[in-house]
């Protein structure tokens, strides 16, 4: 979906754990650089590419990357696209995911428990050998080079002006970021939509719940005229006054 001029964000389907999930990474573009936001899943490349094919640009041509944070449907197929890509791309993440991306440590959420526990919800329907390629997936989790650090409240030069706003609590170093030129909050998973409505960070998914929802009041003090949000896509029903009600629950 075409947001605003150079701006565009990406809907990618595909059945996970016995039902259909979409994310929606985004694509940024000037006359020199096209960005990829967020990777999603591993084994998702292809969707990728056709995504990209649809806006008339291919994985070869992105120039930069940039990693919300360190979850697996974030940087699932992050390490296919910089191997298909024709530029060798740049990858940023904050200097706090930097570590995680790498696999120098182990991704917050896939403790030796949280991987048992996502293995034993799996469909009883589902054959062992799916099920261990799940498990292989978890505990080896893919990684790629972060080339450059985000820092909070800085502007980068690509498609018009993309600010930084460290928003830690999904995981320790989640970043958010805003599109000057369009006025739109790329949210990742600081926030959620779901049956139309802009909700705060997932309790379930936040690595520190009160930090996350503290990380919301920085979102403040943006004009936002859009959000996306990986999980749930775009919201536009006055954003800036149901950021600041969330901010305050």
């Amino acid at each position: 979906m075409l947001i605003n001029q150079g701006i565009k964000m990406l809907e990618i389907s595909a059945a996970m754990m016995g039902r259909i999930e979409t994310i929606h990474p985004t694509l940024i573009w000037d006359h020199q650089n096209l960005v990829l936001i967020d990777t999603g899943y591993p084994g998702q490349f292809a969707l990728i590419q056709e995504q990209l094919s649809s806006c008339g640009v291919s994985v070869q041509d992105i120039t930069k990357i940039i990693i919300s944070h360190q979850d697996l449907d974030h940087i699932g197929s992050l390490p296919d696209v910089i191997r298909n890509s024709n530029r060798t791309p740049e990858v940023f993440a904050s200097e706090i995911e930097k570590p995680y991306i790498e696999r120098d440590k182990r991704l917050v959420k896939l403790s030796p428990e949280s991987i048992t526990q996502a293995l034993a919800s799996l469909p009883a329907a589902v054959p062992p050998e799916w099920k261990n390629a799940f498990r292989h997936t978890l505990e080896n989790p893919p990684k790629a080079e972060v080339n450059s650090i985000l820092h909070d409240g800085e502007e980068l030069p690509l498609g018009g002006g993309i600010i930084v706003i460290h928003t830690p609590g999904h995981t320790p170093g989640h970043t958010s970021l805003y599109h000057r030129p369009s006025k739109t909050l790329i949210a990742a998973d600081a926030m959620n939509v779901r049956d139309g409505q802009l909700l705060g960070p997932d309790p379930a998914a936040s690595s520190d719940l009160a930090l996350a929802k503290l990380s919301l009041q920085k979102l403040t003090h943006y004009d936002i005229h859009n959000v996306i949000c990986y999980h749930g896509g775009l919201y536009t029903d006055n954003p800036n006054q149901r950021i600041r009600e969330l901010s305050y629950e």
